[in-house]
C-alpha cells in the first residue's frame, strides 16, 4: 500500500527515492510507529532534524546570493518568514503531503493530517531523506523548487495581515475580521471570515482555524487592493 501511495508523491516532487526506507521514515509519524508491534517503523523526528539543518544552509545562501542589499538582521527575518512553520505547511499544502503520512488512529481522527506542526515537521523530514539519499544539491534542488520558489508572492500571503494592518492605518482606516461561519467536528473545523474595512466587508477567506481564515480574507484584500 504504502510503495504505491509514495509514488504519487515522488512524480509530483520529481524525485525517486534510490533507498525507498528513507521516504517511508520521513512519512511515519510517531503515532504510526508506536502502534506497530511487530516490525515496528521508524518515525520521521531524526530526519526532521537532519532536514532542518538542510534547510537553513539551503535558505541562508539563496537569501544572501539574491537579496544583496539586505542587512544581516533583514536576512534573518526574510528567512524566518518563508521558513517558518505555517510557510512549511503552506508549502507541503501545495504538493498535499499530508495524503502521505502514516498516521496511527488517534492521530487520525483528530485531524492530524492537515496539522500545520506535523505536515511542517515532514516537509523537513523529506528534506533531510533526500540529502540522505542523493545529497546537498538535490536536497537543494527541492527546496529552491517547492518552497523558496516565487518568493514575493508567497512573502504577501505569510505576512498578508501585517501588511493589510500598516496599510489600512497608513490610510487612517480601521480594520477588523468577522467569523461568518464554523462548520465540521473539532477535529476537522472550517472557518468563514470576512475583513471589514472602515465598516465595509472587503474580502473573505476560509481556513481550518480562524488565524489561517484571517490571513486568507487578508490576502484576498490586499490582490483587491492591487487589480
Amino acid at each position: 500500500m504504502f510503495a504505491a501511495d509514495s509514488r504519487g508523491l515522488e512524480k509530483k516532487i520529481g524525485y525517486e527515492f534510490k533507498n525507498r526506507a528513507l521516504l517511508k521514515q520521513a512519512l511515519t509519524h510517531s503515532s504510526f510507529s508506536n502502534e506497530q508491534k511487530i516490525n515496528k517503523q521508524k518515525n520521521y523526528e531524526r530526519l526532521e532534524f537532519l532536514g532542518d539543518a538542510v534547510l537553513e544552509l539551503a535558505s541562508s545562501r539563496f537569501f544572501f546570493m539574491n537579496y544583496p542589499e539586505m542587512t544581516e538582521g533583514e536576512l534573518t527575518r526574510k528567512r524566518s518568514s518563508m521558513v517558518c512553520e505555517p510557510a512549511l505547511a503552506f508549502c507541503a499544502r501545495d504538493i498535499k503531503l499530508g495524503e502521505y503520512i502514516l498516521l496511527g488512529k488517534g492521530e487520525e481522527t483528530t485531524g492530524g493530517r492537515e496539522r500545520d506542526s506535523i505536515i511542517s515537521d515532514v516537509m523537513e523530514a523529506l528534506i533531510g531523506a533526500i540529502y540522505l539519499d542523493s545529497g546537498f544539491e538535490r536536497a537543494e534542488k527541492f527546496i529552491l523548487e517547492f518552497i523558496l520558489s516565487d518568493c514575493e508572492t508567497k512573502q504577501l500571503f505569510y505576512d498578508s495581515k501585517s501588511i493589510l494592518q500598516e496599510k489600512v492605518q497608513k490610510e487612517g482606516g480601521t480594520l477588523c475580521y468577522e467569523l461568518t461561519d464554523e462548520t465540521g467536528p473539532d477535529h476537522d473545523k472550517k472557518f468563514t471570515v470576512k475583513a471589514v474595512i472602515n465598516n465595509e466587508p472587503v474580502s473573505m477567506g476560509v481556513g481550518r482555524t480562524k488565524k489561517a481564515a484571517e490571513q486568507r480574507a487578508a490576502y484576498e484584500a490586499l490582490i483587491k487592493g492591487e487589480k
